[in-house]
């Protein structure tokens, strides 16, 4: 038995005007039921809510604002799912609904709780329909789109292979939509290759992701050993192929590090809100003895966030760690340098560490 997650980008889910690709999504859904039956376990991970939301309210271009978004998919939520509840009901499968937010992956009783919900629902042969919850998710607590959310949910039920199905053959040495003649990339052994790649960031008219992210994706899942493919999902049995194993479009193969999946959302999807640089003691200690960040060990305090940011932290060198800052930027400058019986004098409440140790992953 193996455990698949798919994901289905909003242009393989509608067409620009935002109507379903009735046939993408059928040709999809008779591919999962079959290895459904076939006693594997799949996950779908749909972008689209919002593009169904646009053509049932008639608006013509995506939305800019905040709740614009947040309307429009709550509006098509309820559509998209039951597109693929019928569609695999047909076959006899029986889907639900999950609808994820940042803050089920950063939080770590979230974390359990979603891990067991689609644990659950696998062991009860159901197939996990996963969205991004849009209508109540904000810039701050957002995945940012949903490449990065089926990374996570891959990274959470442990999948085999990840496929991110798209409208693009797979990733190209450069923009295939500015350079028609760049060559498809067939496989990616070593992230290295990847600086020698001009990897576009432009979304389509529907979405909010792009090559890039995909590409960032597939880091993460095979930095915890997940084989990755990005492929078209709109070449005709083009999933069944990858889930058989056959060559398609760009493979991405599993890398011999493994880190946790917070590790990999906060090296990769969390933005950092500021800087903290450090004196070469704090440095040694945090990357030869795994320590926490202390306030005594901070030179600098750049930027302007809160207690549950990230931040990049830097010695004289650059760039070595990044983490979940427990002060807000005002009270870390006025502790930076302070052993730590002066800062619970200046600051009774605060906390001992700047960044625990359990919120920090190295550069």
């Amino acid at each position: 038995m193996s455990r698949y997650v798919v994901k289905l980008g909003s242009n393989i889910v509608a067409h620009d005007d935002g109507a379903l690709r009735e046939d993408v999504l059928a040709q999809i859904c008779n591919e999962v039921a079959a290895r459904h039956a076939a006693g594997d376990d799949v996950v779908i991970v749909t972008s689209g809510a919002i593009a169904r939301g646009m053509d049932i309210m008639g608006i013509a271009s995506r939305p800019q604002e905040m709740a614009d978004l947040q309307a429009a998919s709550a509006v098509g939520q309820g559509d998209l799912h039951r597109a693929y509840v019928t569609r695999l009901g047909e076959h006899g499968v029986r889907s639900a609904q999950v609808l994820l937010t940042f803050l089920d992956i950063g939080r770590r009783e979230h974390y359990l709780n979603a891990r067991r919900t689609l644990g659950r629902l696998l062991d009860w042969r159901v197939v996990p329909i996963v969205n991004e919850n849009d209508t109540t998710a904000t810039e701050e607590i957002t995945f940012g789109d949903n490449d990065f959310l089926a990374a996570q949910v891959a990274i959470l039920v442990g999948a085999d292979h990840l496929v991110l199905l798209t409208n693009q053959h797979g990733l190209h040495a450069a923009d295939p939509r500015t350079r028609p003649d760049a060559p498809l990339i067939r496989e990616i052994t070593d992230p290295a290759q990847l600086a020698e790649l001009q990897i576009g960031q432009s979304p389509s008219a529907l979405g909010s992701g792009g090559m890039r992210s995909k590409v960032v994706a597939a880091e993460m899942a095979t930095a915890a050993g997940i084989t990755t493919t990005i492929c078209s999902g709109l070449r005709e049995g083009v999933l069944g192929r990858v889930l058989a194993g056959e060559q398609e479009g760009t493979r991405f193969t599993p890398q011999e590090a493994r880190y946790s999946s917070f590790e990999l959302w906060l090296r990769y999807a969390k933005p950092a809100r500021g800087t903290l640089t450090v004196d070469s003691g704090a440095a040694r200690a945090l990357r030869e003895d795994g320590a926490s960040l202390l306030p005594v060990g901070i030179s600098v305090v750049e930027g302007a966030f809160q207690p549950g940011d990230a931040v990049e932290v830097h010695d004289a060198s650059g760039l070595i760690a990044k983490g979940i800052v427990g002060f807000d930027a005002d009270d870390l400058r006025k502790v930076a340098g302070m052993q730590t019986d002066q800062v619970r004098a200046t600051l009774p409440r605060a906390a001992d560490e700047a960044i625990h140790r359990d919120h920090l992953v190295l550069a």
